[in-house]
């Protein structure tokens, strides 16, 4: 069964709950990074920790390889995460093809696969967080892996993204869903009702709307935007 839901669809049991203050979100948004970044910056210590160790000397190779790829993993998340949760304050525009490498970098990581389709050469802040953010989210919903195919049409003063989860046993998570909505946070995990909430709100902020459906194997991710 499809449903389909917007930031107009809150439920009534969390419409009754406070509108979460601007310094809980940023704090959530906050946790929400460091739990990003934490996994390959210890694996990072981890290797310079075998490095160091003189019983270890024969795992040195495997450090150098595990510090490689985590500080690669490490590079790939800061560079997104600046430009998906809005630090990269000074642009207001964005070339799609660098949106582009910055999503493949996190997909790099990921079980799911990026296809990634022709659209607009340039899209506005708010388009290129909706991008990155939906993206994300739409990898993070196959954890058996699978593809997400993005698409964006531009046309008569808005900018219409869709971004596909295609896999087996495609999750969606419950808070996802509510932070879409533009719902407070419920039950569930933080770091993935926080996400859903800060696209949300700078879309609405934009004039825009988002939208999800969920499907048996297949998960939308929607977005519509003024140029």
């Amino acid at each position: 069964m499809t449903e389909t839901v917007s930031p107009d669809d809150a439920s009534p049991e969390n419409a009754a709950r406070p509108a979460p203050r601007t310094a809980e979100v940023t704090a959530y948004l906050a946790a929400r990074m460091c739990h990003d970044f934490i996994s390959p910056a210890s694996a990072i210590v981890s290797g310079l920790d075998l490095l160091e160790d003189p019983s270890a000397q024969d795992m040195r190779e495997d450090a150098m390889n595990l510090i490689a790829s985590s500080a690669r993993k490490l590079a790939d998340m800061l560079s997104f995460t600046r430009v998906a949760f809005g630090a990269s304050a000074s642009a207001e525009t964005f070339d799609v093809r660098d949106l582009e490498k910055l999503a493949q970098g996190v997909f790099a990581h990921m079980r799911a696969g990026l296809d990634w389709r022709q659209g607009p050469a340039s899209v506005n802040k708010p388009a290129a967080r909706a991008l990155l953010n939906l993206a994300q989210m739409a990898g993070a919903a196959l954890p058996m892996g699978g593809d997400v195919v993005v698409h964006t049409l531009e046309g008569d003063g808005v900018l219409d993204i869709r971004v596909e989860a295609k896999g087996a046993r495609p999750r969606l998570r419950p808070e996802v869903i509510g932070g879409l909505r533009g719902e407070p946070h419920g039950e569930g995990l933080h770091g993935h009702w926080v996400q859903a909430y800060y696209v949300s709100q700078f879309v609405a902020d934009a004039g825009g709307q988002v939208a999800v459906e969920p499907a048996e194997e297949l998960i939308v991710f929607s977005a519509r935007l003024p140029l």
